[in-house]
């Protein structure tokens, strides 16, 4: 699970807005669920390596548990 603590501010046209929620609704999304896997697709598709606070804590678990 990934922490959510940044904010991203968008413009977008109001009209585009309105369609986009509406299909988040109907497919039972939030528009922020889309909007985070639409960033994550775009970073794999880009090579672009990063990790969320909750890959290094499992890391850290694992790494103590070797001790």
């Amino acid at each position: 699970m990934e922490v959510k603590t940044a904010r991203l501010t968008v413009l977008i046209d109001p009209v585009k807005k309105k369609a986009f929620e509406d299909l988040c609704a109907a497919q039972d999304l939030t528009p922020s669920q889309v909007v985070r896997q639409l960033i994550r697709d775009y970073l794999e598709r880009h090579g672009v390596n990063y990790s969320t606070k909750s890959q290094l804590l499992g890391a850290n678990l694992k790494a103590q548990d070797k001790d």
